[in-house]
């Protein structure tokens, strides 16, 4: 299979790239990581794959819509309501 054939085949089962489909895993993973294990923002983004932490708070950002920290304080405060 031509990598142009399996990259179709996989956004039609999936809905997403793949390379989209592995950037949202590791970050889901991260705030996890962060929220259950309580990483800090850059053991997590080691963890999970990232050389470089600018990016991934760049990437969790546009994610979830807020910097790493800012998101996982917001998370907690729901869970304690």
């Amino acid at each position: 299979m031509s990598v142009s054939l399996f990259h179709q085949k996989f956004k039609s089962a999936v809905g997403m790239g793949p390379l989209q489909c592995q950037k949202r895993l590791r970050l889901t993973e991260a705030r996890r990581l962060m929220l259950d294990e309580h990483r800090n923002v850059t053991e997590a983004s080691v963890e999970v794959g990232y050389e470089s932490l600018s990016q991934f708070i760049r990437d969790y950002r546009k994610m979830f819509g807020a910097a790493p920290k800012e998101d996982i304080r917001n998370m907690q405060r729901q869970l304690k309501k």
